[in-house]
């Protein structure tokens, strides 16, 4: 399945200097992994996009550029424990008949000392279709398992999208928990501004 690649909407501006902007995308993101004896790929970008899209005809790679007012609202909306979210993202979305299907972001972040990648879908809803672990960087007891990553999936950016609110940590893995509730919270945060299904314009 071709991935085509376009820029995103033209009113997304470039970030200016020294603001932050730190592409958010597979590519970028592994080849900054340290390597470590235990760190494992668990999938290929391009078997992680045939999970998210199995039914697209289509997979657009598309990059936003985000300005300080756009990023100021990601951020508050991802929540102030969370980890600012980055200037330049680079995201992609399933096309079926001409539709879009879904989008899905690849989120960086440190779990204790080193990496994870997650794979993060949203819907055309707006809400989180699915989360894969595309590489995982620590010890593999500490990765969280498959059914754990489900209680994700149906949720919109809100309180209960929190270990405070609905989602339940790992036993012995809690920054574990807390680096993927925090991802997620981050793409859904950054996929509100974006906007890349115009569901906000149209309200």
């Amino acid at each position: 399945m071709a991935v085509l690649t376009r820029s995103g909407p033209r009113r997304r501006r470039a970030v200016g200097t020294g603001a932050r902007a730190a592409l958010l995308g597979f590519g970028l993101c592994v080849a900054a992994l340290p390597g470590r004896a235990h760190a494992q790929t668990l999938l290929t970008q391009e078997e992680a996009l045939r999970r998210a899209f199995p039914r697209a005809d289509a997979i657009e790679r598309r990059t936003a550029y985000l300005d300080s007012a756009q990023l100021a609202r990601a951020e508050v909306a991802a929540g102030p424990d969370t980890k600012a979210p980055a200037g330049v993202v680079t995201y992609y979305v399933g096309v079926r008949d001409g539709a879009p299907i879904g989008a899905a972001y690849f989120d960086v972040h440190r779990v204790r000392t080193l990496p994870e990648v997650l794979m993060v879908v949203v819907d055309p809803r707006n809400r989180v279709s699915r989360v894969e672990i595309v590489r995982f960087s620590e010890p593999p007891e500490y990765r969280a398992p498959g059914g754990w990553l489900r209680q994700f999936v149906g949720r919109v950016l809100g309180r209960e999208l929190s270990m405070k609110g609905d989602i339940v940590g790992i036993t012995g893995a809690t920054l574990t928990s807390v680096a993927a509730t925090h991802a997620v919270r981050r793409v859904l945060a950054l996929h509100s501004v974006i906007d890349p299904f115009g569901t906000e314009a149209g309200r």
